[in-house]
């Protein structure tokens, strides 16, 4: 099992229930295509259990994090990260903060100046499959294994 695991919220907050709005809102997933990359605990995994109807995720690799950090992560002002922030954070570049998320040793939420999500737009082609049924019914919603594929045409 990996030890981080990145989630994307699909579905925005129209008729979504209020315990479902609080789950995601505790997992930093206040928006549609909203990504947050979080250690795979089972506390965790029963929060995405719980909300899989409005969520999906996949196992991160350090690729995947390298690019989103290099694309898409921001700090306050909604700033591009520089490597100058990341001497700062300690770390020398943005693949070795990309290893440390991917293993599970580092949150975003604890690197105080980045936000904690990473802001994505709709994929490129839309998705192939339906919005509205699990990964197992021919959905992407929940455990989504060609996860990683849709976030990098929503980079």
């Amino acid at each position: 099992m990996a030890n981080a695991v990145l989630v994307v919220r699909i579905k925005g907050q129209a008729d979504c229930p209020y315990w479902a709005s609080t789950t995601m809102d505790l997992l930093k997933l206040e928006k549609k295509y909203r990504a947050v990359i979080l250690p795979a605990k089972d506390n965790l995994l029963g929060m995405l259990k719980k909300v899989q109807h409005y969520v999906s995720w996949v196992d991160l690799d350090a690729d995947l994090a390298k690019e989103l950090i290099d694309k898409k992560a921001r700090k306050a002002g909604y700033k591009k990260v520089t490597p100058e922030d990341l001497k700062e954070l300690g770390y020398a570049s943005s693949a070795e903060l990309a290893a440390a998320l991917a293993e599970g040793k580092t949150m975003l939420s604890k690197l105080k100046p980045l936000k904690p999500w990473f802001a994505l737009a709709p994929p490129r082609h839309g998705f192939k499959r339906s919005t509205k049924k699990l990964y197992g019914q021919k959905g992407i919603l929940g455990r989504n294994k060609e996860l990683g594929t849709i976030v990098r045409n929503m980079i």
